[in-house]
């Protein structure tokens, strides 16, 4: 049954508390829970991450709602460092990259899947080719750093094979810009859409800006700094979907009802019980900040909720393979470009298009995504098993001889 978020109230603010031990849980397993669960983990933490920056940089407009930011941020504080916390102590940097990646492929797909409007619908799609390549180039760099394979982290639900060539992903700026939905007609999903894929890019971001730097290996410096390139240009992108005439309540409103949306959607998938029950309590508070939202907006607005939320919650995000889209979109829309707001195949792009002069100067002292994957083919355990399955070969040879 579709989730009402008229009739359903959850936990009131007041009501929401935590201890240090709540926060602090017992991480889930890298290797015995389903690759999954880590996605809806990154995801969870970007989505309250955006929460919390959102608030915050409400609070520097409008004095009037800083006291209601302020009890409703705290909260949300608290939500992200128990999901956050959920990450295991002994998943490495890379190996948390890789899920990074594979969440931004396979929710990004399930997005593009469901969303209405068929400019989004292609922005997704669009965004989702270059984060597809990305997981192909970390793959090459786990292998060049660990000599595992990255199938241990992302459980062979998400192809390894190169997208759009990332060194072809730079783009001059007004090449990110996207047209805006309009707030008045557009679907509630799509605003749904828009603010949860602006919120997984910025947390990739900000994470590869985080952790670039502590790598000893040049070229894993390197390819983290391109990609967080990228992932400013992806958050440029999908950020620019949405309507600049929402008012702050009306954006925050809506950014209460996608989390809810989101948690509800963690919920529906997840396969470990103890994370499950997160995944249900945190759709009730989100519930109780939503409504606490809905009465500001009533009273200072003086505007109905229903102007802007939908009666019920969509389908939720799926979180599964979606191997058969993403290599169909791979294969009809690989070389699609961007000039300015609009879509383009390549061709179409003059020889002197500001993009393209762009990625010449950018990449004028080499490609570190080029560099990373030079030569690399994913196989079954890595070429260690290949050099493995050779000399067997060699070894059996000699015994015949």
């Amino acid at each position: 049954m579709a989730l009402d978020l008229f009739k359903e109230k959850g936990t009131p603010v007041e009501r929401q508390s935590f201890t240090w031990k709540d926060m602090v849980r017992r991480p889930y397993s890298k290797m015995d829970d389903d690759a999954f669960t880590r996605t809806r983990v990154i995801l969870m933490n970007g989505i309250e991450a955006d929460a919390l920056r959102m608030k915050h940089i409400f609070a520097r407009l409008n004095l009037e709602l800083r006291p209601h930011l302020a009890l409703v941020r705290r909260a949300e504080h608290h939500q992200q460092t128990l999901v956050n916390w959920l990450t295991p102590p002994d998943q490495k940097v890379i190996e948390t990259t890789l899920g990074f990646e594979q969440l931004a492929i396979e929710v990004t797909a399930s997005v593009a899947l469901h969303e209405p409007d068929p400019y989004l619908a292609q922005t997704y799609r669009f965004g989702m080719l270059e984060d597809f390549d990305h997981l192909y180039r970390y793959s090459a760099l786990y292998d060049r750093l660990e000599g595992q394979d990255p199938n241990n982290i992302t459980q062979s639900y998400t192809d390894i094979i190169p997208g759009r060539p990332t060194v072809v992903e730079h783009r001059h700026p007004l090449d990110d810009l996207r047209r805006p939905y309009d707030c008045k007609t557009a679907d509630p999903l799509s605003k749904l859409h828009a603010m949860t894929i602006t919120a997984s890019e910025f947390q990739t971001h900000d994470y590869y800006m985080t952790v670039g730097p502590t790598f000893t290996d040049p070229v894993a410096r390197q390819l983290y700094a391109e990609i967080a390139s990228i992932e400013e240009q992806h958050v440029t992108q999908y950020g620019s979907l949405m309507d600049p005439g929402e008012s702050l309540l009306e954006k925050w409103m809506l950014h209460e009802a996608m989390e809810v949306y989101n948690y509800y959607s963690c919920l529906a998938y997840e396969s470990n019980p103890r994370i499950k029950e997160i995944w249900q309590r945190f759709v009730d508070y989100e519930l109780g900040h939503l409504h606490y939202v809905m009465e500001l907006f009533k009273n200072l607005e003086k505007r109905d909720p229903a102007e802007v939320l939908p009666r019920t919650l969509p389908e939720p995000i799926a979180f599964k393979e979606h191997r058969e889209f993403v290599r169909k979109v791979l294969s009809q829309e690989v070389d699609m470009r961007s000039d300015g707001m609009d879509y383009v195949d390549k061709s179409q792009l003059p020889p002197d298009h500001r993009t393209l002069a762009y990625q010449a100067q950018l990449n004028s002292e080499g490609s570190p995504s080029e560099t990373a994957a030079a030569g690399y083919t994913w196989r079954p355990g890595t070429e260690l098993a290949a050099k493995a399955q050779r000399m067997g070969s060699v070894l059996e040879g000699r015994r015949l001889q």
